[in-house]
């Protein structure tokens, strides 16, 4: 049996259904050798959905990742055999807002790097609304309403949203490439690129869309000061 989960959205953030079998279960918790499934990380939640196995299906509330593992949670506690084979389906309509609001922060952080040399301190994505973080002083809520603004036009141009692999030492040679403040992409050979036609690349391991006119528009619902070179921006999705 494999001990590595194969990331199945790391390539096709459009997946929404997947056969795969069990290697392995921790208590109310499967892992199995490849999964559509989002782990959660990056200030991105996990998916949730369903499991099938055989005749019964389960609610998949959380999934994690343990090592090379994905674990997907099954409530009522079901039990898997490791050998058997499962159905698993994401919550599609969870999961393709997230993307959306995912890959709309891109376009916003990427905004700010490029104005005022502004770096991500934090974010933490949500379905109804989202924050981003930047290290920036002067905090009008005119300047945060006119790169919105900006980041809108961007997003109604259809961008094309780029996923493809580079070794590690040349995608850290790309400037801009992090734009999060104190951290740096996982010590991996490769490295996972997400780019944004003409206006944003990073390396990242979420789910995106793959054209920025899926997103709609971003709506400004409050701005907060977290230290006088610490800036929070809250925002939604219309529609």
């Amino acid at each position: 049996m494999p001990r590595r989960t194969e990331l199945l959205y790391m390539d096709d953030s459009y997946i929404r259904k997947f056969s795969a079998t069990a290697i392995d279960m921790e208590e109310d918790a499967v892992a199995l050798d490849k999964t559509a499934f989002y782990p959660g990380g990056g200030g991105l939640p996990s998916d949730t959905g369903i499991m099938r196995i055989g005749d019964e299906e389960f609610k998949v509330p959380v999934t994690y990742k343990k090592g090379d593992l994905v674990y997907h949670i099954l409530e009522g506690g079901g039990l898997v055999k490791p050998g058997e084979i499962v159905e698993g389906e994401i919550d599609w309509d969870r999961r393709y807002r997230l993307m959306r609001m995912h890959t709309g922060l891109h376009v916003l952080g990427a905004i700010f790097y490029e104005r005022m040399g502004a770096l991500v301190t934090g974010n933490q994505i949500g379905v109804d609304r989202s924050r981003v973080d930047v290290n920036i002083e002067g905090f009008k809520r005119e300047l945060i309403g006119s790169i919105l603004e900006e980041a809108n036009r961007i997003l109604s141009e259809g961008r094309k949203v780029k996923i493809y692999y580079l070794p590690r030492e040349e995608a850290l040679r790309i400037p801009g490439i992090v734009k999060l403040a104190g951290a740096m992409p996982p010590n991996v050979e490769r490295l996972r690129i997400v780019e944004v036609e003409d206006i944003d690349i990073q390396a990242d391991g979420g789910p995106h869309v793959a054209n920025t006119n899926e997103i709609g528009k971003l709506v400004l619902l409050r701005t907060e000061s977290k230290g006088r070179r610490n800036k929070r921006i809250y925002f939604t999705l219309e529609p």
